[in-house]
């Protein structure tokens, strides 16, 4: 059956805007076209966050239901039983959920890990000077040198869908977009193993100023952001300027165009924000911090470095001081600073809870953010902090899926089966239709990564790929004519009326109940004009079974589904 067809009753187009109401028009803004072919995203016009935006008219659902779409990108069948299973109360049920998801490495992930080895990947355990020699210095094609970013690609893909731990899963797609870096570049692509091993994900529950130092000397954010060009003689202010804006202290932290000694102090000595001059400034200090083409490895140029005494947000910086220390002094001056604290906080509220998270918790993980600043495990402690919040559990419809969510929770929800390893057409396919929801991994050219509001992914185009998207998951084969999603083989015999069969998957992929103005939509779709209590023969009928695909992709973007 064409996935596309008007099938004879409700077609999924009608059902689709009665459901949803009529798209809004977006206009494009960043990212610009991509030079690799892949789609960006279509972003709506600048507003207020609640311009255009409904609301969800239901109540928080379960704590199992927030827990894992929120820590998680949804529940696989058998998830929330489990989480139930974990205490009496949802206050027992969190505190255990919570201190097993931040602690990864106790997580017994091997069957995750067995898919892994038997992908066939080859690059994933080498270091980053034999990446740089057999994917930039060995005269290998253009595929070849690029290996490394699509193995990370589909690895990604591959933890999204079958990984039991997580919440580092959520927090390493986090950390990307926050210290973002276009991984299709030519000269970032062989090292990207590299930037997601060793930069983001071995520091997801560690330091923060670790994290930021790993960061600066990695080439692949020192070419990114220019700074490997930059010289006492041809300062570039690309790497500083976002280093401040983005990465620490954020735009909430700055002043406007004013003198460095007009800047006022808080109750604690700490300016009350940033000015052009600490950008400037800032850039002196990392003048020198580049990479040597040859091994692919952090160098520091004494030969290209301002010397010269500095002053970045109050902090005097002597002149001649011993290698890297202008570059690690700024980089301290900014970990530490209470506004990199209240910045940080708040994006990770956003991520975990809400556009607008509440003050309250804001406030509280600023403060567990500035006082762990010394300690080993500092993000685990404000990670930890959200999670457990009254606010976690408190909020809900205000956050929405973007495509790599509503992808990744199909493919959980409906067990899907693909290959994951590179060269598989099947794959292939797979990200074609993807990058045209507007998210495609690793490809968002603007240094502040993808937008993680609403307003932003509401438009037409993710909204309509990504739906698209879901029809095909369910309706694609293998070479062998199996669905990779066999939504039929997974629906007991005993469910076989279209109200029957609508709830096994409303309560499959969704965990809960759908609201009392939606379901019977899915089972009109469902039943096609019969009686919805009379059995359809599913175990015999081809159209049946293609009713039954298109029901469960309706049901994968469906607003209930889109919330989390």
């Amino acid at each position: 059956m064409d996935p596309n067809a008007t099938p004879k009753g409700m077609s999924r187009r009608e059902l689709y805007r009665r459901m949803t109401g009529p798209p809004q028009e977006a206009a494009r803004r960043g990212g610009g076209a991509s030079t690799s072919g892949r789609a960006t995203a279509m972003r709506s016009p600048t507003s207020s966050r609640s311009a255009g935006f409904v609301k969800s008219v239901e109540a928080p659902p379960s704590a199992a239901v927030i827990a894992l779409n929120r820590m998680g990108f949804g529940p696989r069948a058998g998830d929330i039983a489990a989480f139930n299973a974990l205490g009496g109360t949802d206050a027992e049920r969190m505190l255990a959920y919570v201190n097993q998801q931040v602690a990864p490495q106790f997580i017994d992930d091997s069957a995750c890990d067995a898919r892994i080895n038997a992908a066939g990947f080859t690059t994933l355990n080498k270091s980053q000077a034999q990446l740089w020699l057999d994917h930039v210095e060995a005269d290998v094609s253009g595929s070849e040198r690029m290996r490394p970013f699509y193995e990370i690609e589909r690895l990604t893909f591959l933890r999204g869908v079958h990984s039991r731990r997580q919440l580092q899963e959520v927090l390493a797609d986090f950390w990307h977009n926050h210290f973002n870096v276009y991984g299709y570049d030519y000269w970032c692509g062989p090292l990207w193993v590299h930037y997601d091993r060793d930069v983001i994900r071995a520091n997801i529950f560690g330091n923060f100023r670790q994290m930021l130092g790993a960061v600066a000397k990695s080439p692949c954010m020192l070419y990114y952001l220019d700074n490997y060009t930059s010289s006492s003689a041809g300062p570039n202010e690309n790497y500083s300027r976002e280093l401040v804006e983005l990465h620490t202290l954020g735009a909430e932290n700055y002043l406007g165009v004013m003198r460095q000694t007009d800047v006022s102090l808080d109750g604690d000595g700490y300016p009350m924000g940033y000015v052009d001059d600490d950008v400037f400034e800032t850039t002196r200090c990392f003048t020198g911090w580049t990479f040597d083409f040859d091994t692919g490895l952090f160098e520091y140029r004494v030969d290209w470095h301002d010397k010269w005494q500095k002053n970045v947000l109050g902090s005097f910086i002597p002149a001649n001081q011993g290698e890297l220390q202008d570059g690690n002094d700024v980089l301290d001056t900014l970990a530490y600073h209470p506004g990199t604290a209240r910045h940080i906080a708040r994006k990770l509220c956003r991520r975990l809870i809400s556009d607008d998270p509440p003050q309250t918790v804001v406030d509280t993980a600023a403060a567990i953010f500035h006082q762990g600043r010394f300690h080993e495990f500092q993000l685990y402690e404000v990670v930890r902090t959200i999670l457990l919040s009254d606010e976690f559990l408190t909020t809900w419809g205000e956050k929405i899926k973007r495509p790599f969510e509503i992808a990744v929770g199909t493919m959980r929800a409906t067990d899907a089966q693909f290959t994951f390893a590179l060269d598989e057409g099947e794959f292939d396919s797979f990200l074609w239709q993807y990058d045209q929801t507007g998210q495609p991994l690793f490809s968002w050219r603007a240094p502040n990564g993808y937008p993680d509001v609403r307003e932003d992914w509401q438009s037409a185009t993710p909204r309509v790929m990504s739906w698209r998207l879901c029809n095909w998951l369910l309706d694609v084969e293998d070479d062998s004519d199996h669905h990779y999603a066999d939504v039929v083989a997974q629906t007991p015999g005993s469910v076989r009326t279209a109200n029957e069969i609508a709830d096994f998957w409303i309560d499959r992929v969704l965990g809960r109940s759908m609201p009392a103005a939606d379901r019977p939509k899915i089972v009109e779709f469902m039943a096609q004009g019969h009686n919805p209590n009379f059995d359809l023969p599913l175990d015999t009928d081809w159209d049946t079974q293609e009713r039954l695909r298109s029901m469960v992709a309706l049901i994968c973007m469906s607003p209930t589904f889109l919330w989390r």
